[in-house]
């Protein structure tokens, strides 16, 4: 089963296309998903890590991004509901419109 999890999480692949050799697909997602309701997951992390920690296996690595990303200078103020209405300016006419 943890194989069969494992495989879908590293492959990215659908449930459907999970390999015969792991059995059913869809116990495999109804176990997945009973595990992270019912808390096995975290109870298997936990038990983990206190075994590295005992071991004095842990090495913590901490990585901060510090990018910035900014908007193109175009995109300030830019309107969100579509384009400005357009003003049609009228010229008085100096006389009748001849035909």
């Amino acid at each position: 089963m943890i194989d069969a999890i494992a495989y879908k999480l590293q492959t990215g692949t659908q449930w459907v296309h999970l390999p015969e050799k792991y059995g059913n697909w869809r116990g495999v997602y109804n176990r997945l998903r009973m595990w992270a309701v019912d808390g096995t997951w975290e109870r298997v992390f936990t038990a983990l890590m206190a075994q590295a920690d005992a071991e004095e296996d842990l090495n913590w690595a901490v990585s901060v991004d510090s990018t910035i990303v900014r908007a193109h200078q175009h995109a300030a103020g830019a309107r969100k509901k579509g384009p400005r209405p357009v003003n049609r300016t009228t010229m008085p006419s100096a006389g009748p419109v001849a035909d």
